[in-house]
């Protein structure tokens, strides 16, 4: 379970999960392996590989891959195509694409071929969502082929499949992104009433209509901190407290959420037990090298203390 946003130059998601590996904030420079853009997301590394679960590159192109099972189809190998494993799907689009378009031109040859990392790290289910500063894309690789769709909701969750997500969302009718919100019609949303009948479970749909009626919806942050502030606040109608999910006897909870600066090559956090936000900034780093860089994550819970 996971959801993901695309709102301005603003780019996450939250990870909901059961479980959690040893996840770094991880950043992969220009003449590491892909040798292309350099690339900053949240990964699990092995036998220094990142395997990553979201990211931006240095040109604001951002990708995240979500839980999409008993529909994800991967393939056998195909002469003439880009033959590539979902393990490395993000940092082969992110190190070659620099906006929505260039990686929708990639996309039209790619095959994604079922090539686990490892047997003790067998590939998961996904579906991705790929933006850039203006707009984004859904990709699923299905039993039919690899599906492309343009997301007029700036929002993915699981599933159903990207198109019938779409279809069940039109029935709340006050979320379409079509119609934006107007100034003059502040009564609406007096008192919550303009969200009334909005789905409050966790289930993939309902968090699909929550998150796109906060996103369409938000406010007009005037700086950084503000935008990064609002993005974290919009993930948190959409998180998962402890006890509200039970998978296989265990709870399942939002593991981690990001917020990336799409402008800046910043990569903003917070965990379950951690909620004040740690920044990760790229251009600090040095982005010519041949060598990962990580930064462990913060999980214990940081409180300033006023008096």
């Amino acid at each position: 379970m996971c959801t993901a946003i695309h709102y301005k130059t603003y780019f996450g998601r939250n990870l909901d999960l059961e479980y959690t590996y040893d996840e770094t904030v991880t950043i992969m420079p220009r003449n590491y392996i892909f040798d292309g853009y350099a690339i900053i997301g949240m990964a699990y590394v092995k036998n220094d590989y990142p395997l990553y679960y979201d990211g931006i590159n240095e040109k604001g192109l951002g990708m995240a891959g979500l839980n999409f099972p008993f529909n994800a189809q991967y393939n056998d190998y195909k002469e003439g195509k880009d033959n590539v494993s979902p393990f490395e799907f993000i940092p082969y689009v992110l190190s070659k694409c620099n906006n929505v378009l260039s990686a929708k031109e990639l996309l039209c040859n790619v095959n994604l071929i079922n090539k686990n990392f490892s047997e003790d790290l067998p590939l998961s289910p996904l579906h991705w969502m790929i933006a850039d500063k203006e707009s984004s894309i859904v990709v699923e690789s299905v039993n039919d082929g690899l599906k492309v769709y343009d997301n007029p909701c700036d929002v993915l969750t699981n599933n159903p499949p990207f198109d019938k997500q779409l279809e069940n969302y039109k029935k709340y009718s006050q979320l379409s992104p079509d119609d934006k919100p107007d100034a003059g019609k502040d009564e609406y949303f007096s008192g919550g009433t303009g969200a009334t009948g909005l789905p409050g479970d966790w289930s993939s749909m309902s968090r699909f209509a929550r998150a796109v009626f906060v996103r369409f919806h938000s406010g007009c942050e005037k700086d950084e901190l503000s935008g990064v502030g609002q993005f974290f606040h919009m993930l948190s109608a959409v998180a998962m407290p402890e006890g509200s999910v039970r998978v296989n006897g265990r709870s399942e909870i939002t593991q981690y959420s990001s917020c990336c600066n799409l402008n800046e090559g910043k990569y903003y956090y917070t965990t379950y037990k951690n909620h004040r936000i740690t920044c990760v900034d790229m251009c600090k780093e040095n982005l010519d090298g041949k060598k990962l860089i990580n930064y462990p994550i913060a999980k214990e819970e940081s409180i300033f203390r006023q008096n």
